[in-house]
């Protein structure tokens, strides 16, 4: 994923005129061409995880989304920033709005992709740290694997599981999810 400037800098405002058939991610004020479709096995996942979240939140209050959903993490200040997590969950209703959810997520996840490894694990990664974003789960296909990164005093602890584990939700009490079920071809 590479940045694609036309200019120094961009807004939210600016963002929002942007055509609808292109999809676009905001960091910093500069404009990130998001990859074509995903591949189908990353969709296979993404449905698997969303399924098995949507599931357990059912006639709770916390909300799961899935991209393309707008993610405006400094929305109180800069306004630069909007990113479209694969699967977002949002436990304060106030945040949200008809375009997706203004400021930080509860947990964002993320389902690599070899055009956005890096993108997903160092920028996004920072600026999810940053904005307080309280877990952020990176999901490998490749290695059949989850990063799970728990918010503590301002920094990521790092959780590791394999394919064969269940890795709780730490947002969500008394959640797990079946990796085995996630992995499974």
């Amino acid at each position: 994923m590479q940045p694609v400037p036309k200019r120094d800098y961009y807004t939210y405002s600016d963002y929002c005129t942007w055509d609808d058939d292109e999809r676009w991610e905001l960091i910093d004020g500069t404009p990130y061409a998001m990859s074509p479709a995903p591949s189908r096995r990353h969709q296979e996942l993404l449905g698997r995880l969303f399924v098995q979240l949507h599931n357990y939140l059912r006639d709770k209050t916390c909300k799961v989304y899935l991209a393309p959903f707008d993610v405006r993490l400094n929305a109180d200040t800069y306004d630069d920033t909007v990113v479209q997590p694969d699967i977002v969950v949002v436990c304060d209703e106030s945040k949200l709005d008809d375009k997706g959810c203004v400021g930080a997520p509860d947990a964002a996840i993320e389902i690599l992709s070899p055009s956005t490894s890096s993108h997903d694990k160092v920028l996004k990664f920072n600026k999810y740290l940053q904005a307080g974003v309280r877990e952020y789960w990176i999901v490998d296909p490749d290695s059949k694997s989850v990063s799970v990164n728990v918010l503590n005093n301002g920094r990521y602890i790092a959780y590791a599981y394999a394919a064969e584990d269940s890795a709780p939700v730490h947002v969500l009490e008394d959640c797990t999810i079946n990796l085995q079920e996630l992995f499974d071809n």
